[in-house]
């Protein structure tokens, strides 16, 4: 299978692995940067034929079969919308998936009208400290997810946080219903551009039947990202940049207790798992994307959007809760790298 890959920074240059790793065809990548397609040249081995820096040269070589955009968000649109009209078969996003909710229902559309399949990556149900820790909260001793917290460091909504907003939705097998957002007045810059901006504060999504993630990443926090899954019967913590695993439950004889006896005798484990990686991950997504068996659908992508337009939303008029299907900001056009 022809693969090409389309901005080759930092993540680009990941993705130019996960093709080598797969043993797919690398038939170019394409970058205007001209320091940027040296850097992946030398770092991933490549040859002089495989580099270009205008995409209708790309193009008159052969039409890939597949396209992974790796460049920043606010070209996102344009390039899906150009490779499905021009025949490219499948196309693999980074997230955000766009700017605007308006670029993702053009993306979609033009992708299903010319039959070409769209993915994000959005990584959580390929690695470890999702899958395992969904497969405990979900069992009868932990009395199933009601709440997700993450604390981190200022990370930003967009960067980091659509990530989040999918994984709650893994996690649950639930759809964002309602969001509420307190963002900090300080604007994250983005080193991708002056142009690009993002935001850091607090975040508390719902769904429908009542589960919760909370995300507290201020711009006054400065390291890590801890997440807490908690459950009727007790929790799981994960830090996630080291893999530590430490989790809570109440013992077996005390299940059927009223919640309030939250100071019951409980079992404590403690273990280390995969800490959060790209590659591995983003192949992962990519294989999905080929094969259709359990594909980051584009629809995903886009609720995770909708999940932070909301955001911006609520914090602009105070923390008003948001509901997802009552967003009125489809056009509006963000500032996201």
């Amino acid at each position: 299978m022809k693969v090409a890959v389309i901005g080759v920074g930092r993540m680009g240059r990941r993705h130019i692995q996960v093709v080598q790793k797969m043993n797919l065809n690398l038939m170019g990548i394409l970058d205007k940067n001209i320091h940027s397609l040296r850097l992946a040249k030398e770092e991933c081995g490549l040859k002089d034929c495989q580099l270009f820096s205008d995409i209708d040269e790309l193009f008159s070589v052969a039409v890939p079969e597949c396209l992974i955009i790796a460049t920043t968000a606010d070209s996102h649109c344009a390039l899906t919308c150009m490779a499905a009209e021009r025949g490219v078969r499948y196309i693999l996003v980074e997230k955000p998936l766009a700017v605007s909710l308006d670029q993702c229902e053009l993306m979609i559309s033009t992708c299903k009208k010319f039959e070409a399949k769209l993915s994000v990556n959005h990584q959580m149900r390929f690695l470890e400290q999702y899958s395992k820790v969904k497969a405990l909260m979900s069992s009868r001793v932990f009395g199933g997810l009601n709440s997700m917290t993450v604390v981190a460091g200022n990370f930003g909504m967009s960067m980091n946080g659509t990530h989040y907003f999918e994984a709650f939705r893994y996690m649950t097998d639930e759809e964002p219903f309602e969001v509420s957002a307190w963002f900090d007045n300080e604007i994250v810059l983005n080193p991708r551009g002056a142009q690009f901006e993002d935001r850091s504060g607090s975040v508390k999504v719902l769904t429908e039947s009542g589960a919760r993630l909370y995300m507290e990443i201020g711009s006054d926090q400065g390291h890590g990202i801890q997440v807490i899954y908690a459950g009727r019967n007790g929790q799981v913590s994960i830090n996630e940049l080291t893999g530590e695993m430490v989790t809570y439950v109440r013992c077996d004889q005390y299940r059927d207790l009223p919640t309030t006896r939250y100071g019951m005798p409980s079992e404590i484990t403690h273990e280390y798992i995969t800490p959060v990686e790209v590659v591995d991950s983003t192949a992962q997504v990519l294989r999905a994307l080929l094969s259709g068996d359990n594909p980051v659908s584009a629809q995903q992508g886009a609720l995770a959007v909708r999940a932070l337009v909301a955001a911006y939303e609520s914090s602009e008029n105070g923390g008003r809760p948001v509901r997802l299907d009552a967003v009125n900001d489809c056009s509006r056009i963000f500032p996201w790298a």
